[in-house]
């Protein structure tokens, strides 16, 4: 009955409080559900010691398989046994979850999320996701009121040895690594689109990975489904799972009656405003240009949009959605929304004195879109007019990432580009950027993160994907003044390893964790021992 009451006392201050209110811990995908990638409680970390001389890695932990998921984050954990510990939540694409000493990097546990006779399964012929397909979204954590105490969510892939695949949501204790309950992943659909018979359409475990980082809001348990590259049959799926009792609570198919439409958001997260609606980038696949009275496809095929889901009564709705006017050109190049991830803004006062509620993203035609969460702008064969905003070839390369927030400007890491710092000015986003790092990003570009101190010591983080990887910290005020990066030191000394096209940093209490091919790496201010192993270069 305490779980209970905390994962809904969890889910509702989630969904009601500002999600930007400074927190000390990372309990989901980009910190908060807004999707803004920012820790606004970040006291140990400044612009003044971020550093070579004083900040490198503190260590390095090697795991059972890739880390694709974005470390977690909660500090004082009771383990059994073992003392309180401040706990970093990792998984691996082995299907195994651990709990680390998020100061030391020692195991406090690990549990494999694994049924006897079955393996994480194999990439699917698919290169996105290799060798092996385990967990690969960021899991979602609930705390009970006030406490420490609490569950982790996540969703695995298997094979038995029939060579039938199954995806599954699991429970499990935070502080023990016990699992408590599991559910299989099983959905059908109203609709005649692929992979559909006697009037539905059919939800095929070996057909899907959950790419999506977990979203937890009004005690459920939402998921969202990627395709293994663009092999048929498949179609767009959004779950919900009561978080108490793993049953299926919800679920809705965005191209029921045509194709495709998968939700990758480059590991994002679905986002959710304040009044509890999700809001994501789908994929490109079938949308219906013929419309119903209400401006909304005749067949429900939603196809390379931004999404508006209302989760009202306990059933998922598409209560509004934004395409462009040329969204079936984009589909069919596969030059569409779904690369990017979409994140909520804070309410914006306009020129007119005009409370705006928007949302923001980006995908592979390098455009940014703004819309109006109260009014989205729908879809017209002529032209973007009814949009809130478009930025159009404002990011070169396009967009394989998600975007961050921090004090009014928005961050967005293009593939082959700088990332580029955008300002809000009265509701309306600046045409070109007001700052650039000095860095270009190789695929997928970056998704960054930030670090501060309320609106002091605002640093951006963001993973550059080479051999080897490199982590590097930025002024989040001015992109052109880098602070630190992993290659300074001499002699390799914060060095962590070869890249990832996951990565997605995590800062909390005066450290940063980034997951890699093998495990996880961990960066703070150093000892002064350790900061004389290397001086900078």
């Amino acid at each position: 009955m305490r779980l209970r009451s905390g994962l809904l006392w969890l889910s509702v201050v989630a969904a009601s409080l500002p999600p930007l209110a400074a927190q000390p811990y990372v309990l989901t995908y980009h910190n908060d559900l807004y999707r803004t990638g920012q820790n606004l409680a970040e006291t140990t970390l400044t612009t003044g010691n971020v550093n070579s001389s004083t900040f490198g890695k503190l260590f390095q932990a090697a795991l059972d398989g890739v880390v694709d998921a974005q470390p977690l984050y909660v500090a004082g954990v009771a383990i059994p046994n073992q003392g309180t510990h401040n706990a970093l939540i990792v998984a691996t694409e082995n299907d195994s979850l651990y709990a680390l000493d998020a100061d030391s990097g020692a195991q406090l546990w690990k549990v494999s999320l694994l049924p006897s006779g079955e393996t994480p399964s194999d990439n699917r012929g698919c290169g996105q996701v290799t060798p092996q397909i385990g967990i690969t979204s960021t899991p979602v954590i609930a705390l009970e009121s006030g406490t420490t105490v609490g569950v982790v969510f996540a969703v695995t892939m298997s094979k038995d040895s029939s060579g039938n695949y199954h995806q599954r949501l699991y429970k499990v204790n935070l502080a023990t690594g016990k699992p408590l309950a599991a559910v299989a992943i099983v959905g059908k659909y109203a609709g005649a689109g692929d992979d559909s018979s006697g009037g539905y359409v059919n939800f095929d475990p070996a057909q899907y990975k959950e790419r999506s980082g977990l979203l937890l809001l009004g005690g459920v348990v939402y998921l969202a489904w990627a395709s293994h590259c663009d092999d048929q049959p498949y179609t767009g799926w959004v779950m919900g799972y009561n978080a108490t009792t793993l049953a299926q609570a919800s679920l809705i198919n965005v191209t029921p009656n045509g194709a495709e439409g998968a939700i990758w958001g480059a590991g994002a997260g679905l986002a959710a405003d304040a009044n509890g609606y999700i809001y994501f980038l789908d994929a490109n696949g079938t949308f219906d240009t013929t419309l119903n009275a209400q401006g909304f496809p005749n067949m429900g095929d939603y196809g390379n949009a931004f999404i508006k889901l209302s989760a009202a009564g306990g059933q998922l709705t598409v209560a509004d959605y934004f395409t462009m006017y040329n969204t079936t050109a984009e589909s069919d190049a596969d030059e569409d929304l779904g690369s990017g991830g979409a994140m909520v803004l804070p309410n914006m006062t306009d020129a007119g004195g005009q409370e705006r509620q928007l949302a923001i993203g980006a995908g592979k035609d390098g455009n940014i879109y703004l819309v109006n969460r109260e009014n989205m702008g729908k879809f017209s064969p002529v032209n973007d007019s009814a949009i809130y905003q478009e930025l159009d070839d404002a990011l070169p390369g396009g967009i394989w990432s998600a975007p961050a927030y921090f004090h009014g400007r928005v961050y967005f890491g293009a593939v082959g580009g700088p990332i580029r710092a955008f300002q809000f000015n009265q509701a309306l986003l600046a045409s070109s950027p007001v700052s650039t790092t000095g860095t270009t990003f190789p695929y997928p570009g970056a998704t960054p993160s930030i670090s501060a101190n309320g609106t002091a010591n605002g640093i951006l983080w963001a993973v550059e994907n080479n051999t080897p990887a490199v982590l590097h910290a930025y002024a989040a005020t001015n992109l052109a003044q880098e602070l630190y990066n992993t290659s300074q030191a001499a002699g390799g000394r914060d060095q962590f390893g070869a890249g990832n096209k996951f990565m997605t940093p995590t800062i909390a209490n005066g450290k940063v964790y980034v997951g890699t091919p093998n495990g996880v790496a961990a960066f703070g201010l150093l000892s002064q021992s350790e900061a004389r192993r290397a001086a900078p270069r």
